[in-house]
């Protein structure tokens, strides 16, 4: 075969190849470090201490699914749905949790250091006791969620919607940041805010909190505080 015309051929060959959609990920995989089960059906499954580090699970259905005491470090969960999904204990620090539907999902104790929950949805979320230093919840749907005695230090929650959200006993180390963010009805009883970036009065007069709390300069406890003792669970 002449030169020019090999050339040619294999120039053709690699626009074919280029052409050709990516390999689909195999759903049928063993849980294991960097598995792609993007896209796929995993509800309803104990996965209970797997190694998913580094693992792309983006748009995947985890609804009802146990992730307890599992590794999903620097793991890709963007636009995944963990809906009543448990993550009890899990190791996620550095994961992406980016646009995920996590109606009523449990992160209780787990470790969710410098992780991103950009956009997500996490309507009465547990992250009661949780690791989450250096996190980003900006944007999130945080209504009702549970931060108590959670590790909040250097994250934030710009623009976050924080309806009735309850950080009773959460700790606030470094610059959080809390600019625009909704704050109605959120629990703040007892919290020390005195660091917080971006909080201003007409949102500590939407919140609930009391003697004990403490606010940056400049703010003041509102008149109203504090608020009656929530009965809705």
């Amino acid at each position: 075969m002449p030169v020019k015309l090999l050339a040619t051929s294999l120039i053709a060959l690699g626009a074919v190849c280029a052409a050709l959609p990516a390999l689909a990920a195999d759903c049928s995989d063993t849980p294991y470090s960097g598995v792609d089960w993007s896209n796929c059906n995993k509800k309803n499954l104990m996965l209970e201490s797997s190694d998913f580090e580094g693992a792309n699970l983006s748009d995947t259905d985890l609804s009802q699914t146990s992730l307890k005491g599992a590794n999903l470090t620097s793991a890709n969960f963007e636009k995944a749905t963990l809906v009543r999904a448990w993550l009890e204990g899990a190791k996620a620090d550095g994961a992406k949790f980016d646009k995920i539907e996590a109606y009523r999902s449990v992160f209780q104790n787990a470790s969710a250091q410098k992780a991103s929950f950009v956009a997500a949805e996490l309507q009465r979320a547990d992250f009661t006791g949780a690791q989450l230093s250096g996190s980003s919840f900006e944007k999130a749907e945080l209504g009702r969620t549970n931060f108590s005695k959670a590790t909040l230090s250097e994250s934030k929650f710009s623009l976050a919607n924080l309806s009735r959200a309850n950080m009773v006993g959460a700790t606030f180390g470094g610059q959080v940041s809390f600019d625009r963010a909704f704050m109605y009805l959120t629990r703040i009883e007892g919290v020390d805010l005195s660091s917080a970036q971006g909080l201003e009065q007409t949102q500590i007069e939407l919140a609930c909190g009391d003697a004990s709390t403490k606010l940056p300069s400049g703010l003041k406890a509102p008149a109203g505080w504090p608020c009656p003792a929530e009965t809705d669970n």
